[in-house]
């Protein structure tokens, strides 16, 4: 009882002071506004121009200062800064944040024997679920991740789900809550989750957010329980849930939730947005399906290179993807930084394979813009929210303000280049989610924020201390009917014998 209390008090605050702060009109004038041409499906950069927010849309786009101020709006001099659309991340686990700097070598095979929600919920109790969420997605605001779609696998309870659902509210950021339907061995089953589920969809609050009601689920194939994803499917339908995500990882890991294994199914074509997590070793076959049914992919770059993913076909289905962050405990939480390496990735392996016919590349294969629209656009698409991830007139008000006269950007010309190859969330001077302030002058402004950070910090130091006290799990000898094996080790240490080192924590 305790535990609910501190959570309902909390969130009472939070709601008080989100109203408080909510504006009805703000006009970001004279900068230059990277905004969306819906002629061209492209980006057009308005220089000097203006944006006028009111409550939680963008009313006009202006590509000069209006001749009038509207009634009572709150002016913001933008001269020297850039203005974007918010970044939206489809893909991550953000009740995992109290793990942040613990797993920094870690395996893909280690990680679902350590850290994930098959370990966690016979230490952590709910106030820990909604401590962990809520900073969480602070950093994301901080970032400039105005949108997430969380694959909420902290759902092993009523009392979890309804703690990382609630933070998800406090928080103000519009997160698409993928409520996970997973079997936990000695917990839960899926079965007895399904009055869970319909219990999240009633939560207080909920409605009046930009968080939205989604379904995670790993059980498409192989060997699908049908009877399951038929009841799965149900509530999905009774509930209009706003979009379904799913892991997909083919090939030698065996995850493979393909769209294939979903079509078998007849569930890929409908009106509810799928994600595909990864979608490492993604065949001809379901490119062509992804893109006959208009289902996306959710390529995680720093995760499918720290787990062993890795994406050799991702660059290829650049059309149907979006990009996510995946576990932030083992990197950056920002889309900027996606982008960039996503851009380097597709870049290298164009080049390569020019460079493997002897030959040498005549022009670069993947532009700036690209990748900005992979972080932005390309999002709301995943989503099927044409109002998302972009500066236009109707859409809604989840903007990024950069600071254009940062050492990091001074000088620039290309506000599009600026962003995605030379800035950093350091650069960036303030974030509105739905028309509200969450971020400004470099500082998020949320009045919870420090109250969350406090109590962050404990939680942390608590469950830090109980995860540094167990023992690191045995690798098995075979994983899903594959050899495990040791890969070839990286040593800057030369004739010392271990130049790998230590984990420092």
């Amino acid at each position: 009882m305790r535990t609910v209390n501190r959570i309902a008090i909390l969130s009472v605050f939070l709601t008080a002071v989100s109203t408080l702060s909510s504006a009805g009109s703000i006009l970001f004038r004279g900068g230059t506004v990277v905004a969306f041409n819906k002629q061209t499906q492209g980006l057009q950069v308005i220089r000097n121009g203006s944006v006028l927010v009111t409550n939680d849309r963008i009313a006009r786009v202006f590509e000069s200062a209006p001749a009038k101020t509207p009634l009572g709006a709150e002016i913001v001099n933008m001269t020297g800064k850039i203005l974007t659309p918010g970044f939206i991340d489809t893909h991550r686990h953000g009740w995992q944040t109290v793990f942040k700097t613990m797993a920094s070598n870690t395996t893909l095979i280690e990680f679902f024997g350590r850290y994930s929600s098959f370990v966690a919920p016979f230490f952590w109790n709910a106030t820990d679920v909604y401590d962990s969420q809520l900073a969480g997605l602070y950093e994301a605001i901080n970032a400039g991740v105005t949108t997430s779609l969380d694959h909420a696998t902290h759902t092993w309870s009523k009392d979890a789900a309804e703690a990382g659902l609630q933070a998800c509210i406090d928080s103000g950021a519009r997160v698409f809550w993928g409520f996970t339907f997973a079997n936990i061995t000695g917990l839960i089953t899926v079965e007895q989750l399904y009055p869970v589920f319909r219990a999240m969809a009633k939560k207080p609050g909920l409605k009046d957010s930009p968080t939205t009601l989604g379904i995670a689920y790993d059980g498409w194939g192989p060997n699908p329980n049908v009877g399951e994803i038929n009841n799965i499917m149900a509530l999905a339908r009774e509930l209009n849930v706003s979009v379904i995500t799913t892991h997909s990882l083919q090939g030698p890991w065996g995850f493979n939730n393909s769209p294939e294994d979903i079509h078998a199914l007849n569930y890929l074509n409908i009106s509810i947005p799928i994600v595909f997590s990864h979608a490492s070793f993604l065949t001809p076959t379901g490119a062509d399906l992804l893109r006959s049914t208009n289902q996306y992919i959710s390529i995680t770059p720093e995760s499918e290179m720290h787990y062993g993913q890795t994406h050799p076909v991702s660059y290829s289905i650049q059309d149907q993807a979006s990009l996510g962050v995946d576990t932030h405990i083992t990197f950056s939480t920002d889309i900027l930084t996606q982008a960039r390496i996503w851009l380097q990735q597709a870049r290298y392996e164009r080049y390569l394979d020019v460079l493997e016919e002897n030959k040498l590349p005549r022009s670069n294969p993947m532009s700036a813009e690209q990748a900005f629209l992979l972080a932005t656009r390309h999002g709301g698409l995943a989503l099927r929210r044409n109002d998302l991830g972009i500066i236009a007139e109707g859409a809604k008000a989840d903007l990024v303000v950069w600071d254009g006269t940062s050492p990091a950007l001074l000088g620039w010309v290309d506000p599009v280049a600026a962003v995605i190859l030379h800035a950093s969330v350091g650069d960036i001077d303030g974030v509105l989610v739905d028309g509200k302030w969450a971020k400004r002058g470099g500082k998020l402004v949320a009045k919870g924020w420090p109250q969350a950070r406090a109590r962050f910090v404990q939680t942390a130091q608590r469950l830090q201390g109980v995860w540094r006290s167990l023992p690191l799990p045995e690798p098995p000898a075979e994983f899903n009917g594959r050899q495990v094996v040791d890969p070839v080790q990286a040593d800057v240490l030369r004739g010392l014998g271990n130049g790998y080192g230590n984990i420092h924590i």
